[in-house]
């Protein structure tokens, strides 16, 4: 029975009897059993890479809030803060010192305003277009007082005064409001009050008799500035007042000129306004040539009533005049409103004037130090709770965290542990985070209390500077810290001076002469700290030793050859002689006058001294000298840089080196991420991992393309035996049915 149902239950003839292709896919799909176990360990791999890259993240956000605490400069800002924001501002550099200063602003610093006299059209010809050369110095007026309704100095007098009832007389000559008179029947220290025309004028007490030996005030002097006389040229193509306003602004000779319609009969007035501020910046203009264009633009202060090429043509709208103020009841006169050198270190702007003391207080900027402080935290707690979420145990799910169990974050943990516990090297009276309320909460992250470290950072600023950054102190106020390399060990070490730097200097021999002539004394090579450079003087007669040593002062640190070099010197006179300085110190200082046409005139025969580097001990063993900085060079002080700028020799003190927190930290941060370090191995194994397993998948699956293939030969031969048989079969069954 059993044939005949095996008989019955077969294909016909010429079908398979056996379904290959769905038998051989049944026997892989057991196959890749092995490979999808594989695929599996490889997915765990990837997920512990892209945990591994949360951490590299974390640790470099960690790092970064690290950055604004990890060094002394971090620690040097300071703040400038006016009382009195509307009269005066302030910006502080690091080498301000805290302290709090009382200033009263009396007037502010302002540039000279000329005008011209009007005229009735902006762009037709002044004069005849003869060639005329307008010459521009800068000085101080001194002596006379300028007269308000004329905007001039020196108002002439020829006739009588009548005031008070008696008539005072008097003779020719430069008066201005507020000049003393003095004469027969005039009361001692009587001025004058105001001026009413060039014929009249009021005093400030009745005269007692009338008399006619009036004595009057000098005129006004002008003294040059000897920063050189600038010139331009008016001619037939600009000698309109247009034409004359852009040829001075293209000129940019310090001063800009404008035009305004005041609306009378003559209304275009050309303007000329000082660049500068100070009274030192006053104008001088002289003219010749035209003396229509000479007759409007020549100005010289001191030249009373008179008028054209040698007179005083334009009026005065705005003097030039110097910012005075107090700092701490000391009376200060200065050029510009913008002051760099009343208070080391503090730039002071000054706005208005005040009537009432502004307090300016200088500080270290505690502000931006707190929200560094609170940045640290909050990124070291980000850090924990990524590195926790990623090895915790799940007790209720009883799952572990995709990186339990990894040895380089188990380290780590330790690690970020034992460095933040471990008090600071060499951080001096504070070397704890608790100690500025910086402290461990139950769940291992940190809080901030705000009060202590508000409380730390007034009253121990350098202190908490030590606590987190890699920086130095010295106890002498002549030495600063400036660096360190990473072999300086913190610690402090005593220092001891036995040659301080000196700068390079030239001096003359004798005193020189002031009369400079264009091409005959006027120039001088000179080689300053090994650059080499040529000037040429202003061609004029100085008014002093003083003022020409200023002139080649100038004329020196205006070399660009020098200048792109952040080279300069300073000019005095010592003994009447010129003395010619280095700013910069040390064995590469020096100042040699080398030639040209001028040196005998302002040097004589020079005597040149170059400079020395500062040289002594760091810890007791001798250190390198370069300028004023000082480099111990071994021991446990090797690299540990200072600035010694002056003082006695001998000892001089200690110099402390501490490595905070934040150094020490951004120091691990970064083993932890470099190329060698931790994260990057447990990153490079599991990479390495991946690669191992993706080639046992590939021999695995290479040796399933063949054993598929054999399968498919064996059971497609099977099935060809069997469909062969199951023909037999029916052949015969048929036969025998016949019989």
């Amino acid at each position: 029975m059993s044939t005949t149902s095996s008989v019955s239950s077969t294909p016909t003839i010429g079908t398979s009897v056996i379904n290959v292709p769905s038998l051989v896919s049944q026997l892989m799909t057991t196959e890749q059993y092995p490979i999808t176990a594989l695929q599996n360990v490889t997915t765990s791999y990837q997920a512990k890479l892209t945990a591994l890259g949360k951490v590299q993240s974390a640790v470099s956000t960690f790092q970064t809030a690290l950055s604004t605490l990890n060094s002394a400069s971090s620690f040097q800002s300071v703040n400038a803060t006016a009382s009195d924001p509307a009269v005066l501002s302030a910006t502080a550099l690091t080498s301000a010192a805290p302290g709090s200063y009382s200033l009263t602003v009396g007037n502010l610093a302002q540039s000279q305003t000329l005008v011209a006299a009007g005229q009735t059209s902006l762009s037709s010809p002044i004069g005849t277009g003869v060639a005329t050369t307008l010459s521009f110095d800068f000085g101080t007026i001194t002596g006379n007082t300028l007269n308000a309704a004329t905007g001039k100095y020196g108002t002439a007098l020829t006739a009588s005064t009548t005031t008070g009832g008696t008539t005072v007389t008097a003779p020719t000559g430069s008066l201005a409001v507020g000049a003393t008179i003095t004469g027969a029947g005039i009361p001692a220290g009587a001025t004058i009050v105001s001026i009413t025309d060039a014929n009249n004028f009021v005093i400030s007490a009745a005269a007692t008799a009338t008399g006619a030996g009036v004595a009057l005030q000098a005129s006004p002097t002008y003294t040059s500035a000897g920063s050189g006389v600038k010139t331009l040229t008016i001619d037939s193509t600009n000698n309109s007042l247009q034409g004359i306003r852009d040829a001075i602004n293209a000129a940019k000779m310090g001063v800009t000129a404008s035009i305004i319609n005041d609306g009378s009969a003559t209304p275009y007035r050309l303007v000329i306004t000082s660049g500068s501020t100070g009274a030192a910046n006053s104008m001088k203009i002289s003219a010749s040539g035209d003396a229509t264009v000479s007759a409007l633009l020549a100005n010289d202060p001191t030249a009373g009533s008179a008028t054209g090429a040698l007179g005083q043509n334009m009026s005065e709208t705005v003097t030039a005049l110097n910012a005075n103020l107090s700092v701490n009841g000391i009376a200060v006169s200065k050029a510009s409103n913008t002051v760099s050198d009343i208070i080391p270190g503090v730039t002071v702007n000054l706005s208005k004037p005040s009537a009432t003391p502004v307090t300016l207080t200088v500080a270290p900027d505690t502000a931006t130090v707190t929200k560094n402080v609170n940045s640290f935290v909050t990124a070291y707690n980000a850090l924990k709770t990524t590195l926790t979420s990623l090895t915790a145990y799940n007790a209720s799910t009883k799952t572990a965290a995709i990186l339990q169990g990894n040895l380089a974050i188990l380290n780590m943990q330790s690690d970020l542990n034992g460095l933040l516990n471990t008090p600071a090297a060499g951080a001096g009276s504070l070397n704890s985070l608790s100690q500025i309320g910086v402290t461990f909460q139950r769940d291992g992250t940190l809080a901030v209390n705000s009060s202590m470290l508000s409380t730390a950072l007034k009253n121990s600023f350098s202190s908490v500077a030590g606590l987190f950054a890699s920086t130095g102190n010295a106890t002498d106020s002549l030495i600063t810290y400036n660096s360190n390399t990473s072999s300086t060990q913190p610690g402090t070490y005593p220092v001891n001076i036995t040659q301080l730097a000196t700068q390079g200097n030239e001096t003359g021999s004798a005193a020189p002469s002031l009369t400079i002539t264009a091409g005959i004394n006027d120039s001088l090579s000179m080689n300053i700290d090994g650059v080499n450079t040529t000037i040429t003087l202003t061609p004029k007669t100085y008014a002093s030793a003083q003022a020409l040593a200023t002139e080649l002062q100038t004329r020196i640190n205006s070399s660009s050859a020098l200048s792109s070099a952040g080279i300069a010197v300073s000019a005095t006179i010592n003994a009447g002689n010129i003395s010619m300085t280095s700013n910069a110190y040390g064995a590469t200082s020096s100042v040699i006058a080398t030639g040209g046409n001028g040196l005998s005139n302002i040097f004589g025969t020079a005597i040149s001294t170059t400079g020395v580097n500062v040289a002594g001990t760091i810890n007791g063993t001798p250190a390198n000298g370069s300028g004023q900085s000082l480099t111990a060079v071994s021991g446990n002080a090797q690299g540990l840089s200072m600035q010694v700028t002056g003082g006695p020799l001998g000892a001089r003190g200690t110099v402390s080196y501490s490595q905070g927190y934040a150094y020490t930290l951004s120091n691990y941060s970064t083993s932890l991420l470099s190329s060698s370090g931790a994260l990057t191995s447990s990153t490079n194994e599991i990479n390495t991992n991946i690669s191992q397993v993706a080639k046992q998948i590939t021999a695995l699956q290479q040796g399933l393309i063949t054993k598929q293939a054999l399968y498919t030969a064996q059971y497609t031969a099977l099935n060809n035996m069997m469909t062969t048989m199951n023909s037999t079969s029916t052949f015969l069954t048929q036969q025998l049915s016949k019989l």
